[in-house]
């Protein structure tokens, strides 16, 4: 059962796991906290260490107040998209017919009816996003299956408001935050390593992260500028 822990106007969930060391989070995009312990740990005891990592809990809060947040797109003329971690500038371009989105060296095309609203454009961006990571992930997955020695059974991209990944581990499922197509393509390759090492270890343990020391030696750099990259201009909650 979670509990929470009040500290002043700083509220930490407590989680009680099977799993050895404390593990303390700071959450994008709003600095929400989390603790994980084992489950032996007394709320107490849980209190005692959130109180000593204060000072560690406010500059990782403000870090995330501090990180670039990409301004509201409005799919219009000129206006800068991002992918695989590169800035392309769009055109507009009207239609009677299906819309459609192509990409020409620096250029981002999208073809739409004539009177279309931000909304229906912004649907049509979503959907060709989505065909990008299509484009990449199942041979990515299929890279890293002998590798960790685990088998995907199936991957769904989706709109994620706080979290870049997430799996079912019963199933053997993994889920893809779209906004990773902006991202550049290693980035997405760490992703989808840590869902498949969930599949493994359900949990934040120290054998999850033995899994990644031994798969991918740069994981915590890599996680590192992931979480420093512009977040999406959605005002997210947890």
């Amino acid at each position: 059962m979670n509990k929470t822990i009040q500290l002043g106007e700083l509220s930490i969930r407590v989680t009680k796991k099977d799993i050895k060391h404390v593990h303390l989070s700071v959450h994008p995009p709003d600095g929400r906290v989390t603790l994980v312990a084992p489950k032996a740990t007394r709320l107490e005891v849980a209190r005692a260490y959130a109180i000593s990592k204060l000072g560690w809990i406010r500059s990782q809060q403000e870090k995330l107040i501090r990180q670039a947040r990409e301004s509201p797109r409005q799919f219009v003329e000129r206006e800068s998209h991002y992918l695989w971690g590169r800035r392309h500038l769009m055109t507009i371009k009207y239609r009677n017919a299906k819309p459609s989105v192509s990409l020409d060296h620096k250029r981002v095309t999208l073809t739409v009816r004539p009177g279309s609203d931000a909304t229906k454009r912004a649907e049509v961006m979503h959907a060709w996003h989505k065909s990008l990571l299509h484009e990449v992930v199942p041979a990515l997955i299929k890279k890293w299956e002998p590798k960790l020695k685990v088998k995907v059974t199936g991957y769904f991209l989706q709109r994620m408001k706080t979290k870049w990944g997430g799996c079912n581990y019963r199933e053997g499922h993994i889920r893809l935050n779209t906004e990773l197509v902006k991202k550049p393509k290693d980035l997405l390759e760490y992703v989808i390593v840590h869902e498949m090492a969930h599949l493994l270890e359900p949990t934040h343990s120290d054998r999850f992260v033995s899994l990644l020391n031994e798969h991918y030696r740069s994981w915590r750099e890599t996680r590192a500028e992931l979480n420093e990259l512009p977040l999406a201009a959605e005002a997210w909650r947890s």
